[in-house]
């Protein structure tokens, strides 16, 4: 069975990034625009082959590489409380927690998935590794009002002294 990760991605997971694109099984974004530095996540694998536990996030600058990874688990972030606790499988249970892609047919390992939790982490992440760029005033003029705060002076010829 396929990860269906394109679906994943865009459709489920449903990230806030526009400039971003699924190649394989991996999502890609650029979530500040202008910035070297990018967004990799792919699904994070177990020990075993085909089986994936969360994912896993990476920060990666063109020219230096992985800055920064983290892994969210899909268990620290509820993301198959409900389809487990329908299946009555608990933690330590082979299968809690987990998506495999060892059938080539039937629905995606992902189905029954709550997102909510995942897209969170996700955003407060890239909150802290793409920080928004400062806002500017949409009129220029209020911009340069702003910021040319004018601080009172001492009148000229008087020296500046303060007494205790």
């Amino acid at each position: 069975m396929p990860l269906n990760a394109h679906e994943f991605f865009t459709d489920h997971l449903q990230l806030p990034f526009d400039d971003s694109a699924v190649i394989g099984d991996t999502y890609y974004a650029i979530p500040t625009p202008g910035t070297p530095l990018r967004l990799r996540i792919d699904f994070a694998p177990t020990i075993r082959h085909g089986e994936y536990d969360g994912l896993r996030l990476q920060t990666v600058h063109p020219d230096h590489g992985v800055v920064d990874s983290a892994i969210l688990t899909f268990a620290d972030h509820g993301t198959f409380t409900r389809r487990d606790a329908a299946r009555t499988v608990r933690p330590g249970q082979d299968g809690f927690a987990r998506i495999r892609d060892w059938h080539r047919d039937g629905e995606p390992p992902w189905k029954g998935a709550d997102p909510s939790g995942l897209r969170h982490a996700i955003e407060q992440y890239a909150q802290a590794w793409f920080p928004a760029p400062p806002r500017t005033p949409a009129v220029p003029h209020l911009a340069a009002a702003h910021s040319a705060v004018r601080l009172p002076t001492a009148p000229p010829g008087r020296p500046v002294s303060r007494t205790r």
